[in-house]
């Protein structure tokens, strides 16, 4: 009698034996996007403010990752070449997760140039010269996946937001851009829109009962959003499993959208 035995499979998810650069992985999002890829196999780049990704990186090398932080602010756009240029050196680059972000709530008419900016030299340009840099080599390689950090303010208007909103509409443009341009080198460009998060830059909204009630009231799941159900969105974008997903803007929202 002759026993069949299965063929091995490999997880469409799979991520070992693949580096992903991650920007501001030092906390919120960026931590918890960091932490996914490393869960699922893939060696880290931590790209961030000085002393910014230390805490990010040992929780990865526990999980017996290969992690180096390179300390970078974003916003020094002459900075990002030779920081791409430094990572490249070391290996190929097979993920780009581009969530460096900040975001100012100021009203419209008192908006400052030195915010304004401030949040788009961070959150659009310095994401553009990272994706330039990084991206160049996917290219050149013919394989590689771009994942930016969008929001639901890359559909909406929002309210005090003027310059975040502008810069994530832009990041969305730059997706769809890149898809059509890239996406014919094997180059999958996509971005993550989360919806209402429970972390830094959601303090204020939180902390406004009012303000928070009525976008508690309009999330069907009843529940601000964690890192980790962002996450599980850059894993799969970063994966094989999306080999035939390009430019899409994915939301993660608890159903915000829907209402």
């Amino acid at each position: 009698m002759t026993t069949l035995t299965a063929p091995e499979t490999t997880s469409p998810f799979d991520l070992h034996g693949r580096t992903a650069v991650v920007t501001g992985a030092g906390r919120g999002l960026g931590q918890g996007i960091a932490m996914g890829l490393a869960q699922a196999g893939a060696d880290l780049v931590l790209v961030g403010l000085p002393g910014s990704q230390e805490a990010t990186a040992a929780q990865a090398v526990e999980l017996g990752r290969s992690v180096r932080v390179v300390d970078l602010d974003v916003s020094d756009h002459d900075a990002i070449g030779p920081a791409c240029e430094s990572i490249l050196a070391a290996g190929p680059v097979d993920v780009l997760v581009n969530n460096a972000g900040i975001i100012d709530r100021i009203d419209t008419v008192d908006v400052p140039a030195s915010s304004w900016e401030r949040v788009l030299d961070i959150n659009l340009t310095g994401l553009f010269y990272i994706t330039q840099g990084i991206g160049r080599s996917m290219v050149e390689r013919g394989s590689g996946k771009i994942v930016s950090i969008a929001s639901l303010l890359a559909f909406q208007g929002g309210i005090r937001v003027i310059s975040y909103a502008t810069a994530k509409h832009g990041v969305a443009g730059i997706t769809k851009a890149l898809a059509n341009e890239w996406g014919p080198h094997g180059v999958q460009v996509n971005a993550i829109a989360p919806g209402y998060m429970a972390t830094d830059n959601t303090t204020a909204l939180r902390e406004d009962p009012e303000r928070a009630q009525a976008i508690l009231d309009r999330i069907p799941q009843g529940r601000w959003g964690t890192p980790a159900d962002v996450a599980g969105a850059a894993v799969f974008l970063g994966s094989p499993a999306a080999d035939y997903v390009n430019g899409h803007v994915l939301v993660v929202d608890g159903g915000w959208m829907a209402r």
